[in-house]
Order: C-alpha cells, then sequence, then structure tokens
C-alpha cells in the first residue's frame, strides 16, 4: 500500500525546502508530518508516541537551525521520526527497522544531518557540549549545537554531569527539555515533580514575562546596563520561586516553559536564542502521542503498538488456535510475585522498565516491595547493593544492553563485596528492529569475567523458575546473573513446581554419536529442532544443556569431552569470551583435543531485523544449526 504524504510534505527532501515555505505555513507542515507518521507506523510498525509528541518542535528546529551545520542531538531516538522524515528520508520511511532499511534511532552512517548515534538514554547532552567545545576551539562561534532530551532522560546521572559540565563552559550550547511527564512509563522521583512546580508557579511564570517585556523596553546605557537587568531579573524570580535555581544554579540560563506545540511560539523562541551565546536551557511542555487521541490516553500502551487500524484504534493482534507460551518477561513478572510471597526478605528494582520487565506486576500487587528507580541503571545496581548488606534478596531487572551502563557498580559494589543481588537481564540475545544498541550481545562474556559471580542461562520457561528460586535462597551467597531473550518461549504450561538447582550443573537431554552440541540458554531449542532435522540423515549428536557459563559444569565437559571428538557450542551472546570461550578454556587447562565449533554472535555489530531473519542470518537458529552438524558430521566422515 503507498503512502503518500501531504502537498507540503512531499515537496519537502531536505531543511532547505522547508526554509522556502513561510511561517505560517509551518502549521500545515506539522499536520501533514503527524498525519505521514501515524500512516506508517499503523501500517509498517515502529516507536509511535514520542515522535508524535516532538512534531512542531522538530519543524521548528530545522526551519531556525542551519542544519546539518548546527547540530541537533536527539535524545533519545525515539523522537527522531520526524527529524528523519524532513532530512531526506521521507520515501525510505516506510524501512524503518526492517531488514536492511533504516534505523529505528539517528545513526550518523545514515545521514549528515544525524550527528550522534543515540539508541539509550541520557547521553544527548554529553555529546552536544563534546561538540560545542570542539566547535568552539576552532572558532566556529557562529555554530549552534542542540541537545533535546526528554524529561525522563533527565533522571540519569549522565545528564546532571553533563549539565555540571556545561555550566563553566562558554561553548554554544542550548539543552531543550521536552518535558511530557512520561519516557514509556510514567516518569518517577523528585525531578518529575520539580518540573511540575517550575511548571504550575503561575505566579512565577507572570512575574518572569512581566520582567523581561519590561526590560525589553528599558534604556540601556550609563544608568541602567544589561548587568543591573539581570541581576535585576535574577532577584525577583528568587523573590517569587525557588524552582528556577536547579539549572541555574549549575549556571544555565533557564528558559520558558513554553508550549511545545505551538509551532509559532517555538520558531520565535529560537530564533531569540540563537543570539543568545553559552550554555542555556527551553523548557518545553509536550504531550506524548500528540494529536493521536489512543496515545494520548494510554502513551504505555502507545509507545510502540506494533501494527494498529489507525481509524479504530484496533491493534493488530496474532489469534492461535491452541495455547501459546508467554513471554520470559511475564514468567519472571510472575514468578518473583510467587517467590515474594512466601519469602518477605524478596525485594524488585527496575530501571524505569517495570513495563518491559513486567515488574510492574509486583509494583502493583506489592507496592512496598518494588520499585522503579528511573532511567538510572548505575543507581538501581548500587541501591540493590546497599538493600542486600541489609539481608534482602533483591532481584535486579535491567535489560542485557542497559546493564553495560552499570558495569563499574556490578563489579565494585556487588561483586568485590560478594552481595548476592540477583540480575534477571532481560532481552538477552537479539532483540531484533532495534538493532546493535539494543542487542543483548555482551553480558555473558562481561559478567563471565568478574570474580564470585554465577552466570546461567535457562532453556525454558520451568529453568528460569527453578533459577531464581534457587537465587533467592539463603544458601546462595554470591551475585547471580540469570539472562533470558526477549519474546516468547517454548512451554504453553509454564506453571512448574518451582525447584533448586545445584548451582554449577547441567543437564543431559540426549545421548549421541560422535558429536556433541552443548547449549547455554534459549538457543538449545533451536539445536534440538536442528537434532531432530538431521535426524533422518543419520546424524545423532548428544545434546546438553548447560545451564551455567561460570561455575560451568566440569564433570559434564569430562564426560563430554572423552565421549565425543566433535563438540558444538550454540549462545546468542558474543563469540569473544562467551560460552564457548569457557569450554574452550576448560579444554586447554585439562589438555583436550576435541574439534570445537563456535555458534553464537560474531565480533561484528548485527544490525536491525526481526530476531528471525537475524538468526538466521548469523546461522544460529535450527537451519543454521542443522546445516553445522552435516558439515561437521561430514568432516567427520572424510576423516574416517
Amino acid at each position: 500500500m503507498e503512502i503518500k504524504p501531504g502537498p507540503l510534505l512531499a515537496n519537502i527532501n531536505t531543511p532547505a525546502d522547508l526554509k522556502k515555505l513561510s511561517k505560517d505555513d509551518m502549521l500545515q507542515v506539522c499536520d501533514e508530518l503527524r498525519q505521514y507518521i501515524i500512516d506508517v507506523v499503523s501500517i509498517h510498525g515502529g516507536h509511535f508516541a514520542a515522535s508524535l509528541g516532538v512534531v512542531e518542535l522538530s519543524v521548528a528546529l530545522h526551519y531556525v537551525m542551519n542544519t546539518p551545520y548546527d547540530q541537533l542531538v536527539w535524545d533519545v531516538g525515539h523522537q527522531a521520526y520526524g527529524h528523519k522524515i524532513l532530512t531526506g528520508r521521507r520515501d525510505q520511511f516506510p524501512t524503518n527497522r526492517k531488514l536492511n532499511g533504516l534505523s529505528g534511532f539517528p545513526k550518523r552512517s545514515e545521514s549528515e544531518y544525524d550527528t550522534f548515534g543515540v539508541g539509550h538514554s541520557s547521553t544527548s547532552i554529553s555529546a552536544a557540549l563534546g561538540m560545542a567545545m570542539a566547535s568552539h576551539y576552532k572558532g566556529e562561534t557562529d555554530r549552534q549545537h542542540i541537545a533535546i532530551i526528554g524529561d525522563g532522560s533527565m533522571t540519569a546521572g549522565m545528564a546532571f554531569e553533563a549539565m555540571n559540565h556545561a555550566g563553566i563552559e562558554k561553548s554554544n550550547l542550548l539543552i531543550i527539555l521536552n518535558d511530557n511527564g512520561i519516557s514509556i512509563d510514567p516518569n518517577v522521583g523528585a525531578l518529575k515533580e520539580y518540573l511540575t512546580d517550575i511548571t504550575t508557579s503561575h505566579t512565577y511564570n507572570k512575574v518572569k514575562d512581566d520582567v523581561w517585556n519590561l526590560l525589553g523596553k528599558l534604556p540601556v546605557g550609563k544608568t541602567f546596563t544589561r548587568g543591573m537587568a539581570t541581576k535585576l531579573t535574577e532577584g525577583l524570580k528568587g523573590m517569587v520561586s525557588s524552582s528556577s535555581n536547579l539549572f541555574e544554579a549549575l549556571k544555565l540560563r533557564y528558559f520558558g516553559p513554553i508550549d511545545g506545540h505551538n509551532v509559532t511560539k517555538l520558531i520565535e523562541t529560537l530564533q531569540d536564542l540563537k543570539d543568545i551565546p553559552g550554555p542555556k536551557i527551553l523548557h518545553i511542555k509536550t504531550v506524548k502521542g500528540k494529536g493521536y487521541e489512543l496515545a494520548e490516553k494510554d502513551q504505555t500502551k502507545w509507545h510502540a503498538p506494533g501494527l494498529f487500524d489507525k481509524i479504530t484504534g484496533e491493534i493488530v493482534k496474532k489469534t492461535f488456535d491452541v495455547p501459546q507460551p508467554p513471554k520470559y518477561q511475564d514468567v519472571f513478572g510472575h514468578t518473583i510475585i510467587e517467590l515474594a510471597e512466601k519469602n518477605d526478605k524478596i525485594m524488585g528494582v527496575t530501571p524505569a522498565m517495570p513495563s518491559g520487565s513486567s515488574l510492574k506486576f509486583m509494583m502493583d500487587a506489592m507496592p512496598h516491595r518494588a520499585f522503579d528507580v528511573g532511567i538510572c541503571e548505575q543507581h538501581a545496581v548500587t541501591l540493590s547493593a546497599g538493600m542486600a548488606t541489609q539481608g534482602m534478596r533483591v532481584f535486579c531487572n535491567i535489560y542485557s544492553s542497559f546493564m553495560q551502563r552499570a558495569y563499574d557498580m556490578v563489579i565494585h559494589d556487588v561483586a568485590i563485596q560478594k552481595l548476592p543481588v540477583i540480575f534477571c537481564l532481560d532481552r538477552g540475545g537479539l532483540v531484533g528492529e532495534d538493532g546493535p544498541t539494543h542487542h543483548g550481545c555482551y553480558d555473558i562474556a562481561y559478567m563471565r569475567c568478574v570474580p564470585n559471580m554465577i552466570v546461567s542461562a535457562p532453556m525454558n520457561e520451568a529453568e528460569l523458575r527453578d533459577l531464581m528460586y534457587t537465587a533467592q535462597l539463603e544458601s546462595n551467597k554470591l551475585p547471580f546473573s540469570i539472562r533470558y531473550p526477549r519474546g516468547e518461549g517454548v512451554m504453553p504450561e509454564w506453571r512448574t513446581t518451582m525447584k533448586a538447582i545445584e548451582i554449577g550443573t547441567g543437564r543431559k537431554l540426549k545421548d549421541g554419536e560422535a558429536i556433541a552440541i552443548l547449549s547455554f540458554g534459549h538457543p538449545g531449542n533451536f539445536a534440538a529442532a536442528a537434532i531432530r532435522d538431521v535426524k533422518k540423515e543419520g546424524i545423532n549428536p548428544g545434546h546438553f544443556d548447560m545451564r551455567f557459563a561460570k561455575p560451568i559444569d566440569e564433570a559434564m565437559l569430562h564426560e563430554v569431552c572423552q565421549q565425543y571428538p566433535k563438540l558444538i557450542t550454540v549462545e546468542d551472546g558474543t563469540v569473544v569470551g562467551g560460552f564457548g570461550s569457557a569450554v574452550l578454556e576448560f579444554m586447554a587447562t585439562h589438555g583436550y583435543k576435541n574439534d570445537v565449533t563456535i555458534l553464537g554472535i560474531p565480533d561484528a555489530l548485527v544490525e536491525h531485523g526481526t530476531p528471525k531473519q537475524l538468526y538466521d542470518q548469523i546461522g544460529i537458529d535450527a537451519n543454521g544449526i542443522a546445516n553445522t552438524l552435516r558439515k561437521v558430521a561430514q568432516k567427520q566422515v572424510m576423516i574416517a
């Protein structure tokens, strides 16, 4: 189905085309841009509500600023669809997040208008400040550097670190705070209340506007200087409200809040701010999902709804004739409640992903024992460590790729102190359309090298429950990592009786001949399917579900190495330093010379596409494993 843009948008191929239009035309451009995003995402999928909320800002920025010379950094990239459409990618936009299509996030290799790659949050101010400082050094005093950051992203320590530095630099930096009260789930914490205070302080805003209007009419001469004017302004603001002090104490000139959906006001404000040098912040109020009523009412649901009927709002759902397995995240969400009902020491912590991780179930059922701490992974880990010192059994649930942001805390605050924090790493492996910023490639390797860390992965829902049960037992005295993939498992009847697993033990699934597959985690199901595929060809490999990459089951590995000359390891993590490497290290230590093939995520960035496409691409789906079995079996025959 061909999706046609409106008449004005159809002729905007670059921001230069946008600038040919009048300021009055921008209202229509915004309407057409918003409708085009709705039309494309409803049919092709993708993130939705965030970009609708910044349509006017996207138009105003490209209308006023001289992009790409003036540099925009979007934080996070969910907001950037309008930006992409206005910068030469309108006709490609239906390929967004598809294999070999546009990335769902700004990407430097995709366009000169994408000045910085952003998939995670809270990096924009640091990046834009770095650009601004480099421009200042090069003498590019006319160059603008703009960081567009959501209020949810402002909760991360990195954003505060960057603002703290920005205030002492003379570089030309504009921070635009897009305040809509929500990231994916509703924002939490004191900053949310603080921004509300600024926005609702009518006295402060009226006096501030009156002061600036008055100063614009006063003569500037020997008796009344601009410096005196600034002091008067600051004094009046201090009398009326303390709310402005946070940003201004960091030496950022604060402007706003203004209506982020008034494109005319945005254009006029941005034009004025271009003439004010140094670091400054513009606070705009927006509505996530603006222009699509259902998205405005339920912003979490419409963050990335999948395909939907844009008229009725009905989200397209797959229908099945038989019961389907649950998502791993939901198994976690229900299981932690079961465990917490029996163990009053259990707590849950997540950094701003209660829906994505399904900790929301526990937050609803036990609000005093489950916490969303905002977009701050470092804090989440050390908070969990603090709870653990007091005897709590904390399940710290973080996406695998997000845990990378808290790695120092894992080592310094948890592992060195041998605190039994339980890390449930969701989205392990290839997550699909979000691409390389979100793939959970590295956690097996980066957790495995940390002393005192237990590293595990379930092959199915029952094993996830058993690992969670084992980790919270008093007998476990060490940090415990449990990683599992995005999406569905394999067991429709998943509510199994939980039992303890001896830490560091695997299980033999099948005896075989000549070849053994050692699998770690969910890809064991791909291996089992591959074994069934090659059975009719006379290939009969053994299969071992290892469950632990650390400590690894040495007794089982001795048995395997002595019985099978050919080994294939399978994991959905990087082959560099991962589970396969652990097997090789064991073999080297004990002098084994078996022929080993390691299957996993290669030492290269895997781009975006559906998980099925990507696992096929790297050869660890059932078909890829079956092909590897055929090659290894053929090699065995040739040698014999």
